[in-house]
């Protein structure tokens, strides 16, 4: 029987090299990539998965060529502009975490106009991490306490009440319980640092576009075999 699982989150790593293994142009694992991340969304809605949380962009991202960021901001315009009516079908809801103040103002009008028009859909809760860092994440709690908090109150402040200022808890998603990275890579690049914490960390050698649904069943059944005692 599969264990229950509130919320998972994905680190989406190997576009690039899995293009370069076939020749392939940069982009090419971008587009293979990003239909990935569709196939995924209904792989969770199959096992009733309520919240998904994908590193889409990260902070550092922005230090990538000038034509690749181009080229995902046309993958993120294509998805909160070109798949309503997919999203609607499928009953997905879908927000944005991140540092949005560096996205471009066109992509940001799209973002606030898909996460309105998507807000009633409950099947999937999609959070898309774009332009995504934890630690910009941990800061800018710091400092939104600071602006609505004295000094005695910051002093009597609690991990659960801090925790209350961070992205993912405004849209009220949980921690993940189960946190996977693709592409072989083990660590999670200032991903959920603060969420985290609790968290069953999967590290996978397939790259992004090569996850198959079979792969994923597997992680749920270790998922279930593993304890959590979630630091007791």
């Amino acid at each position: 029987m599969i264990k229950k699982i509130e919320c998972m989150a994905m680190i989406m790593d190997g576009n690039r090299r899995w293009a370069k293994e076939k020749n392939l142009p940069t982009f090419e694992g971008h587009r293979i990539g990003y239909n990935k991340m569709k196939e995924v969304a209904d792989w969770c809605i199959k096992e009733e998965i309520p919240n998904l949380i994908l590193y889409a962009f990260s902070i550092e991202n922005w230090q990538r060529t000038e034509e690749e960021v181009s080229y995902l901001m046309n993958l993120i315009k294509q998805l909160i502009s070109k798949e309503f009516s997919l999203l609607q079908e499928k009953g997905i809801k879908v927000s944005f975490i991140g540092d949005l103040s560096l996205v471009p103002e066109d992509i940001k009008k799209l973002i606030k106009k898909t996460e309105n028009e998507t807000v009633r859909f409950q099947k999937l809760h999609l959070v898309v991490a774009f332009s995504y860092g934890g630690r910009r994440e941990i800061l800018n709690a710091l400092k939104e306490i600071s602006k609505v908090k004295n000094k005695e109150e910051i002093e009597d402040l609690t991990e659960e009440g801090f925790s209350k200022y961070l992205w993912t808890n405004k849209l009220r998603i949980p921690d993940p319980d189960l946190v996977l990275r693709t592409s072989g890579e083990m660590r999670l690049s200032n991903f959920l640092p603060w969420q985290s914490v609790y968290s069953e960390l999967f590290f996978i050698k397939t790259y992004w576009p090569d996850f198959k649904n079979e792969e994923f069943k597997k992680i749920l059944e270790e998922f279930s075999l593993r304890q959590r005692r979630l630091g007791k």
